[in-house]
C-alpha cells in the first residue's frame, strides 16, 4: 500500500474527543456527517485544509480516550490515507485497523504541517519529499495489509469466509 499527500500535524495526547468531538458523536451516525467535524478543536479549519490521501502526523499517544470506533471512522471518511505518530493507543490502533484506516508508528520529528510526504506501508519507509529525508518504518505485518487492502476486518471476514491470513 502507498500513499502520496500533505501533512497536517497535531501534538502529542490528541484523544478521541479531539478527533470527533462527543457533541457530535450522539447526535448522527452519519460517517459523512461526522468528518466534517474531524480535529476541529484542534484546527477549526482542518475540513477545509484537507485533501483525499493527505495524512494526518502527530506525535505520542495518539488516539488516547475512549474506545469507540467513531474517531478512526471520521478520520477514514475525512478521506485522510493514514495516520502517522510517535505512538498510538493500543485500542485506537486496533480500531484504525478493524476499520480500514492505516496507521504507522514512526519518529515524526522530521515531518512539519504542509511536508509533501509518500507512504509505503508494505516497503516500511516514508519519503518526506519536501525535506528530502527518507523515514524508516517498521513494515505492517502481512496480515495487517490484508485486513487494510480488503477495507477492514468485518470486509476482510466477508471477503474470505474469516479470518484467513493465506
Amino acid at each position: 500500500m502507498k500513499f502520496h499527500g500533505k501533512a497536517h500535524k497535531f501534538g502529542d495526547d490528541v484523544n478521541t474527543d479531539y478527533i470527533i468531538s462527543g457533541k457530535y458523536k450522539f447526535k448522527t451516525l452519519d460517517m459523512n456527517e461526522l468528518a466534517r467535524h474531524v480535529m476541529e478543536d484542534l484546527d477549526p479549519d482542518f475540513h477545509r485544509k484537507v485533501a483525499p490521501g493527505d495524512f494526518i502526523v502527530a506525535g505520542s499517544n495518539f488516539g488516547c480516550g475512549s474506545s469507540r470506533e467513531q474517531a478512526p471512522l471520521a478520520i477514514k471518511y475525512a478521506n485522510v490515507s493514514a495516520v502517522l505518530a510517535k505512538s498510538f493507543a493500543r485500542i485506537f490502533y486496533r480500531n484504525c485497523i478493524n476499520t480500514g484506516l492505516p496507521v504507522v508508528e514512526c519518529n515524526t520529528d522530521l515531518i512539519e504541517a504542509g511536508d509533501d510526504l509518500e507512504v509505503d506501508l508494505a516497503g516500511g519507509v516514508i519519503k518526506n519529499l519536501t525535506r528530502g529525508v527518507d523515514l524508516p518504518v517498521k513494515p505492517l505485518p502481512g496480515v495487517m495489509i490484508k485486513i487494510l487492502n480488503d477495507g477492514g476486518l468485518a470486509a476482510h471476514f466477508r471477503k474470505h469466509g474469516g479470518f484467513n491470513i493465506d
